[in-house]
């Protein structure tokens, strides 16, 4: 025996086996088969934690994921993993679990104090105290607040675990074990549908492995489950997955799955991934959720040691542990009759039965009656005495009129708590599907669903066992058929010695006699929200439900409400004088129970935590030393310190070698898409703002795209590679959606065009060679090409090779400099680099990053898409005006630009900025204001776009976004700096280095 609660002969576990394990530093032996919860109760140990907002001492209420209050630490390190359900957490050698929210001591918290200042903290007590003094929230309340939140405590070294993702299609996927789902995968599955059947437990069977009464086809419930799983597993196409939770449910049938791995292991396989995300695409979903029993509440039924009639049948059934020796039961339900006679059989003394009902009278009730067992009618619980365990219970009968006479005491170490069924909706809800309320069982049921979805058993509302295995074989049948499966149908199972379905139920707070300042009636376990709370936000204004719920935070629980929701309606319904179909529900969102971060990860960490894409030159920078950073999903190469060097004096190097020699560079992150057909120029005419059917092969464009909505969305250099070809660059972070706007609007506005589209920004490496030696270090490795001023001039293209290599070479510069950008197929692009680099070495050619880039277009003011522009930039607004076409008959744009609006003189214009002192450098953001001292709030004149310092001026230069900007040159604004005096500024033309442009013509 594993403790003086275990019971010999009763239980699934596997007495052959122990196990012992470690619970806040104490060694605990169970079995395996074990949860931590089990095992814990098997030595009479009901207290497992304390609540959040009260730190009052808490037991498992539950045996399964709707558990509120059981939630523990597992694990050590790393692998330490907070806010698990004790009722879930399979016990295994070496397992350290540990207590969450108290201190010192699980059995003596401090912070219990705060039951006694309950009145001070009643719903929404936040709202009103945290709004002053003012000044306390940076330095009092926040800081108390951010201790006390959570439960558990989250381990902040990386996790050693791995995690797997995984797709899967089937014809039917069937979401719960139990009896419904049994049949209903087995129906479907003997069609030669393909049929995925997952379960959150350790089993399939659900239900029935608690069930010792019922008989299933001559069967005990627990033999039909295990003729019936092995048959679903002989089965080639199906697939039975459990400790698999169905989390999410996604558009068009995408269901997410979580499948727990290793976790119940004492030594997995470290090649085993820890748990695993399945996203299952099904052409029909039958969803056989189960129902969850209903607490009471009362005062005190949080106390440790009361819990739910179905949970202490559980445990005596599945794990051999009684809840107790003497029991109260609390039922508006018969179910709890048949609990009632197992718990007596096993040797608990059942102290009383009281049912909230006047006269029930099911076969069951008669039974219990007949061995002894006192039933009180028409009687409710007054309140549950005790303090780490419940010692004593108060009974009071009541009358026809509703008053509540008086209580009369019975001394019992457990609670049992019957309320009722309340079908589990949360996947369905999550579906999409609309609900509807059941005025005969007091609940809502599934109605109407957007997708291929079909509910069965007691999630909608059937609680007959034959009823819930005759609707799964049905819906597995009906779902395989509309699959387009076969027809297998036979006759479901037939059930004998079952109870007749329960019937009763109570949602709300029972009734008593009064309800004192500190008696506290538990709806949400979890959040610790109190019958009194639900009223006060009634009375202070709050009717919907959905309003209740946040202003009380009942349902906002790890649990999703899976406890408190029917109840706290049932009270608000009451208070408000509504029916609570009136009253409504709330929405269930995702996940169904809380999902590791690292699950969702997956894969996805360290350097695979974003997709990198690597330019053709990644690997020579990283010998040179480069620094990199991240842009867009590409990392690139920002610097190359030499000699200690910090990036200032690395960029000022780079940008000084580029305007005096050359400097070399990886361009090949730009997008680059083909245009290519019959009609490529008519489409590049339609989709820029400025006219390309005039320009020539071998030319090269700078192209501007709007939105429709007039503002810039990319920018790029285009090239015309035949008559019917166009080689089209973007910005690194734009190619996806220039490409996808191109599709979009050849697709569904220019479907009259013979053109097609192709990304080729993988196919092309992009080598930028700038400066003034540029063309002497070029001309000797190309093949037979005149790359002179006259034969090659800025803004020209030719296509040939270089040392055998296949390249179009483009006349381009974004450095003002003499430059050529030399697009070689990628994967022969590490070559070609490296003899650019030996021709060049001699004549100080030098590799520079993006920073040294952005430094020298702004020299220049040149614009950057993203940089200059936030989504509200005209191409007027940038200095780009001149690129609207006045002569094409419509672009992408054309008639929003049209407006006055965006015509307007006072708008936003890109300048360039000088500062008084050429040391300050400007931040980037910046506000311009016209008065170094305005008084706030002001409205600023501007903001600055890019700020560097400028090796070739020697000073600091920016650039802005100023109302008017063109016709203020010259005019003084400030920049107001948090900590210091406004910095005074000018107001310049934004080229500030080569204002005649000489240079780049070399």
């Amino acid at each position: 025996m594993s403790g003086a609660f275990r019971v010999s002969g009763r239980g699934r576990v596997d007495t052959a086996r122990p196990v012992s394990f470690r619970f806040d530093g104490r060694t605990i032996r169970g079995y395996e088969g074990d949860t931590v919860a089990s095992a814990l109760l098997a030595q009479g140990q009901h207290l497992m934690g304390r609540s959040f907002k009260y730190h009052r001492p808490r037991g498992p209420i539950s045996a399964g994921s709707d558990e509120p209050n059981a939630l523990i630490g597992v694990g050590e390190g790393a692998r330490h993993t907070p806010n698990l359900r004790a009722t879930q957490v399979e016990i295994h050698k070496g397992l350290v679990t540990v207590s969450q929210n108290r201190g010192p001591r699980l059995n003596f918290d401090v912070g219990a104090i705060n039951t006694w200042l309950a009145p001070l903290f009643p719903a929404g007590f936040y709202y009103k105290t945290f709004m002053w003094p003012r000044g306390f929230w940076d330095k009092v309340y926040e800081p108390v607040i951010r201790r006390a939140a959570g439960l558990g405590k989250v381990a902040t070294a990386p996790d050693p675990d791995h995690y797997a993702l995984h797709y899967a299609h089937c014809d039917v996927l069937v979401i719960g074990g139990g009896p419904a789902g049994l049949t209903a995968a087995l129906a479907a599955g003997r069609t030669g549908a393909r049929v995925i059947l997952c379960d959150e437990t350790p089993e399939l069977g659900g239900t029935l492995l608690s069930d010792a009464h019922s008989r299933i086809d001559g069967l005990s419930a627990a033999e039909w489950v295990a003729k019936a799983g092995a048959e679903l597993k002989a089965l080639p196409n199906v697939q039975v997955m459990t400790r698999c939770t169905a989390f999410n449910y996604g558009p068009h049938n995408m269901v997410a799955l979580n499948q727990r791995l290793t976790e119940h292991l004492a030594t997995p396989d470290p090649a085993m991934p820890r748990e695993r995300i399945w996203q299952v695409r099904a052409a029909e979903v039958v969803v056989t959720a189960g129902a969850l029993e209903r607490p009471l509440v009362f005062e005190g039924n949080d106390r440790p040691g009361i819990l739910l009639a179905t949970a202490a049948r559980t445990y005596l059934n599945r794990y051999g542990v009684l809840p107790g020796k003497c029991a109260v039961i609390v039922t508006a339900d018969d179910s709890a009759y048949r609990v009632a006679i197992e718990l007596a059989e096993a040797g608990v003394r059942i102290a009383a039965i009281a049912d909230l009902r006047a006269n029930p009278d099911a076969p069951v009730v008669a039974e219990a009656k007949a061995r002894g067992i006192v039933v009180l009618p028409s009687t409710t619980i007054q309140k549950a005495n005790g303090n780490l365990r419940v010692r004593s219970v108060e009974l009071a009968p009541v009358a026809d009129n509703g008053r509540v006479g008086k209580g009369q005491r019975f001394v019992c170490d457990c609670v049992l708590m019957a309320g009722g069924f309340t079908p589990s909706l949360h996947i369905h809800s999550q579906a999409r599907g609309t609900m509807r309320f059941d005025e005969v069982l007091g609940v809502y049921l599934p109605d109407r669903s957007v997708e291929r979805l079909r509910s069965a058993g007691s999630c909608r509302g059937l609680f007959a066992l034959q009823d819930v295995l005759d609707d799964g074989a049905a819906a597995g049948l009906a779902a395989a058929k509309a699959a387009g499966g076969g027809d297998a149908e036979r006759p479901a199972p037939r059930v004998t010695d079952a109870d007749a379905p329960g019937a009763g139920g109570f949602a709300g707070a029972l009734p008593r006699r009064g309800l004192g300042s500190l008696a506290l009636a538990f709806v949400d376990f979890q959040n610790d929200v109190t019958a009194k709370d639900v009223k006060l936000a009634v009375r202070e204004g709050f009717q919907s439900i959905e309003h209740i719920k946040r202003y009380t935070t009942t349902g906002m629980a790890t649990d999703q409400g899976k406890s408190s929701n029917v109840n706290a309606l049932g009270i608000a319904s009451k208070e408000l004088g509504r029916a609570p179909q009136r009253v409504g529900l709330t929405t269930f969102r995702p996940p169904y129970t809380p999902v590791t971060f690292g699950a969702f990860a997956a894969h996805a960490r360290g350097d695979q935590f974003d997709p990198l894409r690597l330019a053709p030159a990644d690997g020579w920078a990283r010998a040179q030393g480069a620094v990199f950073e991240d842009v867009g999903l590409w990392r690139r190469a920002r610097y190359f310190p030499r000699g200690g060097e910090d990036m200032h004096a690395a960029v000022t190097r780079e940008c000084s070698a580029v305007r005096t020699a050359a400097g070399i560079f990886d361009a090949s992150t730009l997008g680059k898409i083909e245009v290519v057909g019959p009609d490529a120029a008519e489409f590049m005419n339609r989709f820029y703002i400025n006219a390309w059917t005039k320009l020539g092969v071998g030319k090269c464009r700078y192209g501007l795209v709007c939105r429709d909505n007039g503002f810039v969305y990319d920018d790029g250099v285009v090239g015309r590679i035949a008559a019917d070809r166009f080689h089209v660059t973007t910005t690194t972070g734009g190619a996806a959606g220039v490409l996808n706007m191109m599709e979009d609007y050849l697709q569904t506005e220019w479907a009259d065009l013979d053109v097609w589209l192709t990304s080729i920004t993988e196919e092309w490496g992009v080598i930028a060679l700038q400066g003034p030696k540029a063309r002497e270090i070029l001309a000797p490795l190309v093949d037979g090409m005149d790359i002179s001023a006259e034969a090659l001039p800025h803004m020209g293209l030719k296509e040939g090779t270089i040392g055998g290599v296949p390249m179009r070479l483009f006349r381009v510069s974004f450095t003002g400099e003499v430059g050529f950008e030399i697009n070689v197929p990628s994967g022969r692009m590490g070559a070609v680099w490296e003899r650019i680099w030996a021709a060049g070495s001699p004549h100080g050619l030098t590799p520079y990053g993006t920073e040294a880039m952005h430094v020298l277009r702004a020299e220049k003011g040149y614009l950057i898409v993203g940089q200059e522009t936030d989504g509200t930039m005209t191409p007027g607004d940038v200095g780009c005006g001149w690129a609207v076409s006045k002569a094409k008959p419509d672009f992408i744009g054309k008639r929003a630009l049209a407006l006055p609006a965006l015509n307007a003189p006072d708008r936003p214009q890109m300048v360039g900025l000088l500062t008084d002192d050429p040391r300050t450098v400007l931040e980037e953001g910046m506000q311009l204001v016209r008065a170094p001292e305005a008084p706030a709030p002001v409205s600023a004149d501007g903001h600055v776009t890019s700020s560097y310092y400028s090796p070739a001026l020697g000073r600091s230069i920016a650039i802005a976004m100023v109302k008017g900007g063109r016709d203020r040159m010259g005019e003084t604004l400030y920049a107001p700096a948090i900590d210091g005096a406004a910095i005074k500024v000018s107001i310049v033309n934004p080229v500030f280095y080569d204002t005649e442009g000489v240079r780049v013509n070399g």
